[in-house]
């Protein structure tokens, strides 16, 4: 059984304009970790342009929130949009981001397919997903790239209960709100607070289906450990998923410039470890991560490097 990686060069054309944190070089830098013999054994794919990936973003977004997408998405030779301070379109940036979705909707197929021979995947895509509300572009996301994973889990191959473990420093509002009154969606989320979005106290629990664990500036690897595992982890077996897919966001690292947590290498390692380790145990491996933040190139290559190389590992 396999590690499945899903890119594409598309992810290179969506562009955000000098100096956006959210930019081309973080695909450049995670290439070239993933290049090392060290990864011979990863089965590469081209993240997908599916024929139905506009059907399956409506699993989590409405019509009106696609169209508006649509509308406001740059054609060829023009220049970028805003679609919030923060969040930027650019002529390549609508085949990114279907085809950061279609690589979600991939991984799952894969991994649900006990014949694929795939055990878990890593999606390596851009424009990162997680703070895309239902009708709201934010945070540098344009479609719920997760969320529209777990939904289409659910919807294709009829797994019932669903979760979702971010460790991204910004709190995931996006997949929080989509899941919000789903009893059967999971989030759990550690992140520093407050910061960007400003969600994610403890007390937004949803339907009993989501789990804050807000660390301070500052803390380090052994206060979000101890997160983890009085928090998230507790839940996250409590609810006892069918599948686990993750929000891979790598800028609680110390040397990322976007926020001020004490990660390091090992910690994110660890929790994959612990993530993976449960998705064998308890969900016959069925795992996917899906990239989100990460700003300091170097930091962030060599944490997916520990992160992809702890789901080869797995088993």
């Amino acid at each position: 059984m396999s590690t499945l990686l899903l890119t594409h060069q598309s992810f290179l054309d969506h562009d955000t304009g000098p100096g956006h944190p959210e930019r081309p070089d973080r695909m450049r830098a995670i290439d070239k970790v993933l290049a090392h013999d060290y990864f011979a054994d990863l089965v590469r794919e081209a993240a997908p342009m599916r024929d139905d990936v506009e059907e399956q973003i409506l699993l989590a977004h409405p019509q009106t929130y696609l169209d508006m997408i649509k509308r406001e998405r740059p054609g060829k030779g023009e220049g970028r949009v805003h679609l919030d301070g923060d969040t930027v379109m650019s002529p390549g940036s609508w085949e990114a981001a279907l085809r950061a979705v279609g690589a979600g909707l991939r991984a799952v197929d894969q991994v649900v397919d006990k014949g694929s021979g795939i055990r878990n995947a890593f999606c390596q895509v851009r424009p990162c997903g997680h703070h895309a509300e239902t009708e709201r572009a934010m945070g540098f996301c344009i479609f719920a790239n997760v969320a529209i994973a777990a939904m289409y889990a659910r919807a294709k191959h009829g797994l019932e209960r669903i979760a979702v473990v971010d460790f991204d420093v910004h709190h995931g509002n996006g997949t929080q709100d989509i899941f919000w009154s789903d009893k059967d969606l999971f989030f759990a989320s550690t992140h520093q607070m407050p910061l960007f979005p400003g969600t994610g106290a403890v007390s937004e629990a949803g339907v009993g289906n989501i789990c804050n664990a807000p660390l301070r500036s500052g803390d380090d690897g052994e206060r979000f450990r101890d997160a983890f595992e009085s928090r998230v982890l507790p839940a996250l077996k409590n609810f006892s998923p069918d599948m686990i897919l993750i929000s891979a966001g790598f800028d609680a690292h110390e040397a990322d410039p976007l926020a001020s947590l004490r990660l390091v290498e090992a910690d994110f390692l660890w929790a994959t470890e612990t993530l993976v380790s449960y998705a064998e145990k308890q969900c016959d491996g069925r795992l996917v991560s899906m990239l989100e933040g990460g700003y300091d190139l170097s930091a962030l290559a060599r944490s997916v490097g520990v992160h992809v190389r702890a789901m080869m590992d797995a088993g």
